[in-house]
């Protein structure tokens, strides 16, 4: 089929007006009437992902973070970001990216991470007018917890090593949750105002740390690369898809590589 059937796919789900006015999303590379069979998901594109997805004669990867954040001033190969883009050229794969759209959307990034996290009754933490879609979740815990307990099953959870935590009393019982996938730090007032007891997001800035604990407010930090949620969820989706649309595609899968930038000794 088509790469433009699976790109309207997705923007029904994630209609492209719900993403932030300056995120690149959409077609990042490639000829979105190209037919594809082979489709790779992913978090981030990188060099190594290119080549996963070349490995394994992929024509279409998805990603949830754009690849063009910088625009390339120039087409020098020996600069490895170049060299990506020539690669997938060669190799004429179509590159896709939902980034806020996928984070504001109902059954999208957030409510993914809300679900992972255990939380119930969830909502948005800062809706958009019709009240089902909008940045971050907010929810509660069946039980309350320690903010050490959970912030130990987030640990777990995201497979990292260590997560940041911020907090006065790793000891205080929390059982209202708000999440915002990604860099969340501008959005945590929204989160206290809301009424949650604790806020799990990333990125989390220094000095607006020593705000929240001035706030005698909780945030949890288990690194930006929890969004790698979406590499699996994405295929589920497309697989629904392909069987409710009959779509021709041979094989549908995540990638394997992982690309958090971060290492923790």
């Amino acid at each position: 089929m088509q790469a433009d059937k699976l790109i309207a796919q997705i923007e029904a789900y994630a209609p492209t007006e719900l993403a932030w006015e300056k995120d690149p999303i959409g077609l990042q590379l490639g000829d979105a009437k190209q037919e594809i069979h082979r489709i790779m998901t992913t978090l981030d594109v990188r060099p190594e992902v290119v080549q996963e997805a070349i490995d394994a004669d992929v024509d279409f990867i998805f990603a949830h973070h754009p690849m063009i954040f910088k625009p390339a001033k120039n087409l020098d190969l020996s600069v490895p970001q170049n060299k990506m883009y020539a690669e997938l050229i060669k190799h004429n794969i179509v590159v896709y990216a939902a980034h806020t759209n996928l984070d504001a959307a109902k059954g999208g990034m957030n409510d993914w991470l809300a679900d992972a996290l255990k939380l119930q009754n969830v909502t948005p933490l800062i809706p958009n007018g019709d009240g089902q879609t909008g940045l971050g979740r907010i929810g509660t815990l069946a039980q309350p917890q320690t903010v050490a307990e959970y912030a130990a099953f987030i640990r777990d959870l995201f497979q990292v090593k260590a997560v940041r935590v911020i907090a006065n009393d790793l000891k205080r019982p929390i059982q209202r949750i708000a999440v915002l996938g990604g860099d969340g730090g501008d959005e945590y007032p929204d989160a206290l105002a809301a009424g949650a007891d604790a806020y799990v997001t990333a990125d989390f800035y220094y000095h607006t740390a020593h705000d929240v604990l001035a706030d005698d407010f909780v945030v949890i930090d288990p690194d930006h690369h929890m969004e790698a949620i979406a590499k699996d969820k994405m295929v589920s989706l497309i697989k629904k898809w392909q069987q409710e649309n009959h779509w021709d595609i041979d094989d549908v899968f995540s990638s394997t590589i992982n690309t958090d930038p971060y290492t923790y000794i």
